[in-house]
């Protein structure tokens, strides 16, 4: 168990730096992943978000403490700060589409909608229509990207939210029944969120996020329950959650040292948070983890089946 913190990449492999706020790329799958001998070590990107769409082949996605099986056509959606890797199939083929958070927020300010596609990390098969739809879509990103012309700007953006329109479609299905929420909602939550990832250490109460978002907490709950169908406390504990389960898979540091990092002055009371949204303990959650990497890595199989630890 490594106790140097995740790598924490601008693209795969590259030093992290500052991400320009109209940050858009395009490539091949195999650009990094062949010369990466088809496996990318688990990393994240701090200021972006992804959306892969596998083309043929397969593998596997880890995202966080979850492993996805990949089967195309997929399309795999990463949003930013997430910690990923995959084990490719060996000449699998697809895209990658990269772009900034912020330019994306900026296109979720006229289409609120979209900002579901980032909402958490997941892999949704996609029918062969609409994985061609979204493949030219990032074909003509692609050759806008490697050119400049009278509308270049307007012509990224196009292309940006056709492929965003196929991720939505795909994720929450074009025939699912479920309306958008309106957007003065989505821009509350999508402001609380950001501040939950600055402030989520600090262990503030849910008043304290409201006012200083001005907004009052009941509004600020109504927001989170049609936007992300969750109060903000969920959210909040979810992200605290999520931070302790990285500490746990990721470092050495004790249990105790992981709920002070967290904010937690009690490391028995941090021990009772854990397990009651894991299901459970950080020593169990630990050691199933290390059982499960080190199952994988001899060839024995798969661990048994452990709560908070799913491999698909």
């Amino acid at each position: 168990m490594e106790t140097r913190p995740v790598p924490s990449f601008y693209l795969y492999g590259e030093p992290h730096r500052a991400v320009a706020p109209d940050f858009v790329h395009a490539e091949l799958l195999d650009d990094r992943s062949r010369p990466s001998d088809w496996t990318i070590l688990p990393h994240a990107h701090a200021d972006l978000a992804q959306i892969f769409l596998l083309e043929t082949g397969g593998g596997t996605m880890r995202a966080e403490a979850e492993t996805f099986a990949i089967h195309a056509p997929s399309l795999l959606i990463v949003p930013p700060g997430v910690v990923h890797g995959f084990d490719w199939q060996r000449e699998s083929t697809g895209a990658v589409l990269t772009a900034s958070i912020r330019h994306l927020n900026d296109l979720c300010a006229s289409y609120p909608d979209l900002a579901t596609v980032f909402d958490r990390a997941t892999v949704q098969r996609i029918d062969a229509t609409r994985a061609a739809l979204v493949r030219a879509a990032i074909g003509d990103l692609m050759r806008e990207l490697g050119w400049s012309a009278p509308g270049h700007r307007a012509a990224v953006d196009a292309a940006l939210l056709a492929i965003l329109v196929g991720a939505l479609r795909t994720v929450s299905g074009a025939s699912s029944g479920v309306v958008a929420a309106p957007g003065h909602h989505s821009a509350l939550v999508a402001r609380f969120r950001a501040r939950v990832e600055e402030r989520f250490r600090l262990r503030e109460p849910i008043v304290a996020y409201a006012a200083a978002l001005g907004s009052s907490e009941s509004r600020l709950r109504v927001a989170c329950a049609q936007v992300a169908a969750q109060s903000p406390a969920a959210m909040l504990d979810q992200r605290a959650l999520l931070e302790a389960q990285r500490a746990l898979l990721y470092t050495n540091l004790s249990i105790a040292e992981v709920g002070y990092s967290l904010g937690f002055a009690d490391p028995a009371y941090f021990s009772r948070f854990f397990t009651r949204h894991a299901g459970i303990s950080p020593r169990g959650y630990r050691s199933a983890a290390t059982w499960e990497t080190n199952a994988r890595r001899a060839g024995t199989g798969n661990p048994p089946p452990v709560p908070g630890i799913d491999a698909a």
